[in-house]
């Protein structure tokens, strides 16, 4: 909270507020539990960045005290999903759905990963799926970022990530407008 409460000045004249990613901070209900208290008490709004792959009770302990969710989707097919991931993402959407259907503030987020995820057939059904939501406020389509290779060699480490192209403008704009076509204001960029 000493860490947070520095930046209370940034947040009054911005608007924002705390916001907790990871990782998954679903993996440490405990302490961020404890963390959001801590900010509902000091007056400090708070987010939670999430591949909500958690537990329904912990979802629903922190939905009670987060002001908003940015709730990943990384691939709507739960096999390509657990392809890419490890997991499936059963677990991952049916917890979209309770937040948003138990009056949640939530930004879906899509990572566009060429070849991946960005083919018509996933966006399309993606955008099906966010539609069929109460109260998703907007879409955050995030270009694939190959730039942790980078940072890995700067700590003298090596990381294996896909070898995907970050998606160009048009390609992005072009599937911002499918998302839009279901209604939803859709953002390029986290």
């Amino acid at each position: 909270m000493a860490e947070i409460g520095k930046d209370t000045v940034f947040y009054d004249d911005s608007g924002g507020g705390a916001t907790f990613s990871g990782g998954e901070p679903l993996a440490q209900p405990g302490f961020l539990l404890a963390l959001l208290n801590q900010c509902r008490t000091a007056g400090i709004h708070t987010a939670v960045d999430t591949s909500c792959y958690a537990q329904a009770d912990v979802v629903d302990a922190v939905a009670e005290k987060a002001d908003l969710f940015l709730c990943d989707i990384k691939h709507i097919n739960s096999e390509k999903h657990r392809q890419f991931t490890g997991v499936e993402n059963t677990l991952i959407l049916g917890n979209i759905r309770r937040l948003c259907e138990t009056g949640s503030r939530v930004i879906i987020r899509i990572p566009i990963i060429p070849g991946v995820n960005d083919d018509a057939e996933n966006i399309a059904a993606t955008g099906e799926f966010a539609a069929s939501l109460p109260g998703v406020e907007r879409i955050d389509i995030l270009p694939y970022n190959r730039g942790g290779n980078e940072k890995a060699r700067r700590f003298g480490t090596t990381i294996d990530l896909m070898q995907a192209e970050t998606p160009n403008d048009q390609e992005m704009k072009s599937i911002a407008d499918h998302l839009g076509s279901y209604g939803f204001r859709v953002k390029i960029g986290g």
